[in-house]
C-alpha cells in the first residue's frame, strides 16, 4: 500500500472516529459543568508531581516592577553618612557595568535618605519608610544577598519571572500551572493584577511577564481588570441567555474535538478547556470582585486605598480573596519604582501605595489560617546603586539601576520567620555573604510548592527547558524552616 493510501485511509479514520468522540467529549464538559469543585478530584498537574510533600499549596508573588532602593529600605549601611560625596573606591566597583544614565558621571556616594528603626523579637532594621512591613518583621525573611545579571529594566524583570532574559520563556507562575494543575475549576490557576495608579504610569509592563511561552496557553496568566469587565469578552450580550450559551459551547466543544482528533494541535484542547473556563468565570468572577461581603475591618487592615478599584491594596484584598479559593498563582504588580531622581519623594510615595497593604496581607493570611500553605514574595528585579545619580548632594538626586545586590522578602508556607539571610559588602554594592541568585529564587520556591527544580522540565524544539535553566542553582535551604 503506497504512502498516500496510507494517509488518507489515516485520515478517513480519524474522521470517522471523532465523531464518536466528539460526542463522548460533549458528554463529559457538560457533566464536567455540574461537578463541584475538589481540589483533591481537579488537579490536571503532570503525573509524577509533585516530586515530595509541599510546604506551599499557592504563591502570591508581589512583583515591585522599576527596582526598589534597598539602601533606603532594608540594607542598613549607617557607615555611609561618614563617606558622604566621597568616589565610590575602584575596589569596591571592580569595573563593574553601569547604565548610560550614570556611566559618564563621577561615581559619589549618595548616603541613605531614610532612617531606620529595629523592628520585632528579630531586631530586624527596615527604613522608616515602610513602617507597616516593619511591624511585621517577625512574621518574614529578609534575603539580603539577591544577585542578579541584567542591568536594564526589561531583560532584569523578563529573568526575575522567566528565568532568562529574553522574552519567550514562560513565566514562574506558568510553571506552576503547568506542573501542578489546578485546585479550583472555576478561575484561572494564574491571576494577574496590574496596579491603578493615581496618575499615569511611565513603566511598561509587558505581556510576557506572565505568557506561556512554548506551554500550553493555558498556563499563561489571566489578567483581572479593576474596569467594569473584569476579564474582557466574558460576558454575554444583553438578552442571550445561559442555555444558549451552554448549547452553543456544546456544540463548538463537538466541532473543536473533531478537529483535534484530525490534527493532534494542543491548543485545540486549550481553547476547548478555555471556553469552558470562561463560561464558569460568568458566575465566579463577578463573586470574587464584589467586595460588599467584606466588613469595614478588612479595609481598616488594608488602608483608605483599599477602597479604590485597581489600587494596590484593592488588589491585595483580592489577592486573600483569591487565595481563599485555591487558586495556584497570584501575581500583583506595583510599577514606578524606578527613582533615579527625587529619591525622597518618589520612593517614599511607592512606599506609601504598598507598604501598608503588603503587612495587611500577610497578616489577614495569617488570621485566617492561610499563611501556613501560602507562599508570599516580595520585591523587584534589582536594586539601586550607592552613587547618587545627578549631584549626590541635591534633594533632586536619585540612584540608578543596581543588579550585584538587592533585597526581596518572603513570608509563610515554610519559610523561617524573622529570619535574615546574606549579606553586602560596607557599601551595599556587592553580596559579601550567602550570595542568592534569581535561579536560586525560583528553585527554592519550586521546591516548598513540592517540585524538585532539576527534574521539572518541558521539551520544546528538542531541548529540555526549566525554569531554572541549565546554569547552576540551588534551593536556599538555610532560609527554609
Amino acid at each position: 500500500m503506497s504512502f498516500s493510501m496510507l494517509n488518507n485511509t489515516r485520515r478517513q479514520f480519524l474522521a470517522e472516529s471523532g465523531l464518536n468522540l466528539s460526542a463522548i467529549a460533549a458528554g463529559s464538559l457538560l457533566a464536567a459543568e455540574t461537578a463541584t469543585a475538589s481540589a483533591g478530584a481537579l488537579s490536571t498537574s503532570l503525573p509524577e508531581l509533585p516530586h515530595f510533600a509541599p510546604k506551599a499549596k499557592r504563591v502570591i508573588f508581589l512583583t515591585q516592577s522599576g527596582g526598589p532602593s534597598q539602601i533606603e529600605l532594608f540594607d542598613y549601611k549607617p557607615e555611609l553618612h561618614k563617606l558622604a560625596g566621597t568616589e565610590l573606591p575602584d575596589s569596591v566597583r571592580q569595573g563593574q557595568r553601569l547604565t548610560g544614565m550614570t556611566a559618564n558621571q563621577q561615581q559619589l556616594i549618595l548616603p541613605p535618605v531614610a532612617k531606620f528603626q529595629r523592628h520585632g523579637e528579630c531586631g530586624a532594621m527596615v527604613g522608616e519608610w515602610l513602617p507597616h512591613i516593619g511591624s511585621i518583621a517577625d512574621e518574614i525573611c529578609f534575603v539580603k544577598s539577591m544577585v542578579t545579571d541584567q542591568i536594564n529594566h526589561a531583560p532584569a524583570m523578563t529573568k526575575f519571572l522567566t528565568g532568562h532574559q529574553l522574552a519567550g520563556r514562560p513565566s514562574f507562575g506558568c510553571w506552576a500551572s503547568y506542573g501542578l494543575g489546578s485546585m479550583n475549576r472555576n478561575l484561572p490557576d494564574y491571576v494577574v493584577m496590574l496596579s491603578r495608579m493615581k496618575r499615569p504610569s511611565d513603566q511598561p509592563l509587558y505581556d510576557h511577564y506572565w505568557g506561556s511561552g512554548f506551554l500550553p496557553s493555558k498556563h499563561q496568566g489571566v489578567k483581572l481588570r479593576s474596569a467594569k469587565d473584569p476579564v474582557l469578552y466574558l460576558n454575554d450580550p444583553d438578552g442571550f441567555p445561559p442555555e444558549l450559551r451552554r448549547e452553543m459551547l456544546d456544540g463548538l466543544g463537538a466541532l473543536n474535538q473533531q478537529h483535534f482528533e484530525k490534527t493532534l494541535d494542543p491548543e485545540i484542547e486549550t481553547r476547548i478547556e478555555q471556553y469552558e473556563m470562561a463560561f464558569r468565570m460568568q458566575t465566579s468572577i463577578p463573586e470574587l470582585t464584589d467586595l460588599s461581603d467584606e466588613p469595614e475591618s478588612t479595609f481598616e487592615l488594608y488602608g483608605p486605598d483599599s477602597r479604590r478599584p485597581g489600587s494596590y491594596a484593592a488588589n491585595c484584598i483580592l489577592a486573600r480573596r483569591l487565595a481563599e479559593r485555591d487558586v495556584r498563582f497570584i501575581q500583583l504588580f506595583h510599577p514606578d519604582w524606578d527613582h533615579h531622581s527625587r529619591l525622597s519623594s518618589w520612593c517614599v510615595s511607592r512606599c506609601k501605595d504598598t507598604d501598608q497593604a503588603s503587612a495587611a496581607l500577610v497578616t489577614d493570611l495569617k488570621q485566617r489560617g492561610l499563611l501556613d500553605d501560602t507562599l508570599v514574595i516580595w520585591g523587584g528585579e534589582f536594586g539601586r546603586g550607592v552613587a547618587g545619580q545627578g549631584k549626590w548632594n541635591d534633594p533632586n538626586a536619585g540612584r540608578d539601576h543596581h543588579p550585584r545586590c538587592f533585597t526581596v522578602w518572603m513570608a509563610g508556607a515554610g519559610i523561617k520567620s524573622g529570619f535574615s539571610y546574606g549579606a553586602t559588602d560596607d557599601f551595599s554594592y556587592n553580596v559579601a555573604e550567602n550570595p542568592v541568585h534569581v535561579r536560586d529564587l525560583h528553585a527554592t520556591a519550586l521546591h516548598l510548592l513540592g517540585i524538585d527544580h532539576e527534574r521539572f522540565s518541558h521539551r520544546y524544539q528538542g531541548l529540555d527547558f526549566r525554569l531554572t535553566g541549565v546554569e547552576p542553582s540551588r534551593v536556599v535551604k538555610e532560609i527554609i524552616a
